[in-house]
């Protein structure tokens, strides 16, 4: 076994972005995501700052979305968005590109609008993942967003939403490792529901994966590992 409970916890981003959830449930995940030492809570926006108020003093970083889920928002849109949440005390900004412009090559507006939001977070210390929405664009298309988010310096790439037709596959995930430089790290999103998969998806050099079944998850990581 060459994992640690704190190496897996550490590779989830407790996902509570259901909008179904209601504000029990958000608090109730926020509490167990900080009992299980996880790395992130990714948050529904309007209570990213009770999140991180429930989040002070732990390890557990309070994170949220910007453009979601659907990644048409104009860029003044998502630099708002960015902003509101920096000042609320997210540390980690998971934003999703603008589809329609990668699908219509667009490379210049979407290079920009990626560097912008980067360069907000990463001006005030904190991180950010880019969505891809990996079930919409072609192989093509996903190398050329993990060249660009390279080039702004980004700090993941992700696969999905979890919210399109399809979420993270094996073959997504290599093609990103592949093509995304050593700085850029990679997020699974949207089909990883177990600990094997997990492993799996780590294997390959996976770093942060979204999760809904994080307790039963790591339940399961903390039996194997005694």
């Amino acid at each position: 076994m060459d994992y640690t409970y704190d190496d897996i916890a550490g590779m989830i981003d407790h996902s509570l972005l259901n909008p179904s959830l209601t504000i029990d449930e958000l608090e109730s995940g926020c509490r167990l995501a900080a009992e299980y030492r996880v790395a992130s809570v990714c948050i529904l926006p309007f209570y990213l700052a009770r999140c991180a108020e429930l989040l002070q003093g732990t390890s557990v970083r309070p994170s949220t979305t910007v453009g979601f889920p659907h990644g048409g928002h104009t860029t003044a849109t998502k630099l708002a968005e960015a902003e509101q949440a920096l000042r609320e005390g997210c540390q980690e900004l998971d934003m999703v590109v603008n589809i329609c412009q990668v699908r219509s090559g667009n490379w210049q507006y979407v290079q920009d609008e990626i560097g912008a939001i980067v360069r907000l977070a990463h001006d005030v210390g904190q991180k950010v993942k880019v969505i891809f929405e990996n079930a919409y664009l072609d192989d093509e298309q996903k190398i050329r967003l993990c060249e660009i988010c390279g080039e702004v310096r980004a700090d993941w790439v992700k696969t999905s939403t979890g919210y399109a037709p399809s979420g993270a596959t094996m073959e997504d995930l290599r093609l990103m490792r592949q093509h995304s430089p050593e700085h850029v790290q990679v997020k699974a999103a949207g089909g990883v529901r177990d600990l094997d998969k997990l492993l799996e998806v780590r294997a390959i050099g996976v770093t942060r994966c979204g999760a809904s079944r994080t307790q039963e998850m790591l339940d399961e990581c903390r039996r194997r590992v005694g």
